[in-house]
């Protein structure tokens, strides 16, 4: 039977882990598999797959209070409370790293140079509920966030006006590969020509010429970074599923890559109310 943890090796992680996190904001290169090497001879011998286990876990409790996570540790849920309260622990007791954080989530975003557009789309990821072993449900919904990054990140327009030219780039070069250059020149960019509030960005067409209205939504953080959707852009996937495509830029720092979700949101993802309104 596995081990628990001890107070000393859940600190060792959590350490390792955000000097690992704090080396990818700045945007620097580190090696994971020397940094798991180091951490295996002080954490009693554990193995390197527990370890990448518990860097996972990490990611996932940092979703969970709405921080980004490093990419190459998917997030895993069902961790220790334990190992969440030393993340808090620390920190409180490093609040440059918050710092770091939060410029990185307001910083001014430019399109990343890809060697060709069209490799950077990815199948999306495999829904939470249907990984054997793993819950529908977010394990830590009762966090209090005093933060929450990723929302401020969202709401970075920076960001999202560069993570929407790129989908652009993406859209004139995928109908110029299938011999559409005439649906490539319609091509338009709605949220700028007309608005936020149409309940997409962007006009783009399928191989057919049928509309395709696409809603983007880019981060920089991974691809289980969850994104947020207004009321009427929720509602704009429900009534136009036969031509509603959200296309998720993420890892949009140094190696962009998008998935896309057709139809009506809630077919692919939890929906969760963040906030609510009270007036009189």
């Amino acid at each position: 039977m596995p081990r628990d943890w001890s107070d000393n090796e859940v600190s060792a992680i959590v350490t390792d882990y955000f000097d690992m996190l704090e080396i990818e904001l700045r945007g620097e290169s580190y090696n994971k598999a020397e940094h798991n090497r180091q951490l295996a001879q002080i954490l009693n011998s554990r193995s390197s797959g527990s370890i990448e286990y518990k860097h996972e876990n990490i990611s996932a409790a940092l979703l969970d209070l709405g921080m980004p996570y490093i990419p190459g540790y998917k997030p895993l849920k069902n961790y220790q409370h334990a190992l969440l309260e030393e993340i808090i622990q620390y920190l409180t007791r490093r609040p440059e790293i918050r710092e770091l954080i939060s410029n990185d989530v307001e910083s001014i975003a430019d399109i990343p140079t890809v060697e060709e557009i069209l490799d950077a789309l990815v199948p999306p990821p495999t829904p939470r509920s249907k990984r054997i072993g793993l819950s529908a449900e977010p394990r830590a919904s009762y966090i209090h966030r005093s933060i929450n990054y990723l929302e401020r990140e969202a709401a970075n327009h920076s960001l999202g006006n560069a993570g929407e030219r790129f989908i652009l780039n993406f859209e004139h070069a995928r109908l110029i590969s299938i011999g559409k250059e005439y649906l490539a020149d319609r091509i338009q960019h709605i949220s700028v020509e007309e608005g936020d509030w149409v309940g997409y960005d962007i006009h783009s067409y399928d191989a057919n010429g049928n509309d395709r209205f696409i809603e983007a939504k880019t981060t920089r953080y991974g691809e289980e970074t969850p994104f947020f959707v207004s009321a009427n852009e929720l509602r704009f996937s429900d009534q136009h599923r036969n031509n509603y495509h959200l296309y998720r830029v993420f890892n949009f720092r140094r190696n962009p890559r998008l998935f896309t979700l057709p139809g009506y949101l809630e077919q692919h993802c939890r929906i969760s109310p963040i906030e609510y309104m009270a007036n009189f």
